[in-house]
């Protein structure tokens, strides 16, 4: 009897998923189970980076005097980063899953720069989006799709477990967004249904290279594949968040940062617009 193809995830070999506990208060890491049930998915090895913000101590950002109330607090943030991990690892083996753990106990902004450098050694890795209850959630994203050179999924609330069905490819013919596509292939190549969509007006589309040219890339990688050129409503961003709404997306795999980081924080951009407001889980890549 012939065996069944492999899943075009199996090319998915290495799947990060990072978290960071600044608050005892927070709630579970979405992260956690999206990755997961990715890594599940894809039969891949995963690796749980389960990290606290270590708020005092001789190399902590609140400098090195001794206070009992922080110290107590730092303890209660590693443990439930560790409880988190040790959580995650029982899933993980649950699912039959080879899975590696971490919990290191850091300060800022060595909890970022860990992470960060964690994610070169992945295909992919999986973080928080939760731009309106975690000051370092942001942070964190742009530093590991800015220095480890590797793809970024950012995930909202909304979305605590892996989807990929329906897939919006945010296409504006850039370098960013050509990287992006490329590495997100076996999502695309997995999804039931996958449109791309270009947004402005016919001058800014005839300026760059039209989606239709790329849809043939896509289609002769097994893509199914449509195209839609959209004028923009409100912004860029909105248009696409609408869209995405209209077209019931699983996911949206957009390049990040066209612009640079400092533009986008001081005149706003569509990149730093969807993670303040993601409708779904983002695949991202600089």
């Amino acid at each position: 009897m012939s065996m069944p193809p492999p899943s075009p995830l199996a090319a998915l070999r290495d799947v990060l998923i990072g978290t960071v506990v600044e608050d005892e208060h927070d709630p579970v890491s979405p992260a956690i189970g999206y990755g997961l049930s990715l890594a599940e998915a894809a039969s891949a090895h995963v690796t749980i980076q389960s990290s606290s913000w270590c708020l005092f101590g001789t190399d902590s950002w609140l400098g090195g005097a001794s206070d009992d109330g922080l110290t107590v607090i730092d303890r209660r943030l590693d443990a439930l980063a560790r409880a988190y991990a040790e959580t995650a690892a029982g899933a993980a083996a649950q699912a039959g899953l080879v899975c590696t753990r971490d919990t290191p106990r850091l300060p800022y902004p060595e909890v970022v720069h860990r992470l960060a450098a964690e994610a070169r050694l992945h295909d992919l890795t999986v973080l928080d989006l939760d731009p309106r209850g975690g000051i370092l959630s942001l942070e964190t994203i742009e530093a590991a799709l800015m220095t480890s050179g590797r793809p970024v999924l950012a995930v909202p609330r909304t979305h605590p477990a892996f989807g990929g069905r329906r897939i919006l490819l945010a296409w504006d013919g850039s370098l960013q967004a050509a990287r992006a596509a490329s590495e997100a292939m076996p999502f695309l190549r997995a999804a039931q249904a996958v449109e791309i969509v270009s947004v402005g007006d016919a001058d800014d589309l005839l300026a760059t290279v039209p989606g239709a040219e790329f849809a043939r890339r896509l289609a002769r990688h097994g893509v199914a594949v449509a195209v839609s050129d959209l004028p923009v409503a409100g912004s860029i961003a909105d248009t696409l968040r609408g869209h995405a709404g209209l077209f019931r997306a699983d996911l949206m795999v957009m390049g990040a940062y066209r612009h640079s980081r400092v533009r986008e924080f001081v005149f706003g951009g569509v990149t730093r617009s969807l993670l303040m407001d993601a409708p779904v889980p983002l695949f991202l890549a600089h």
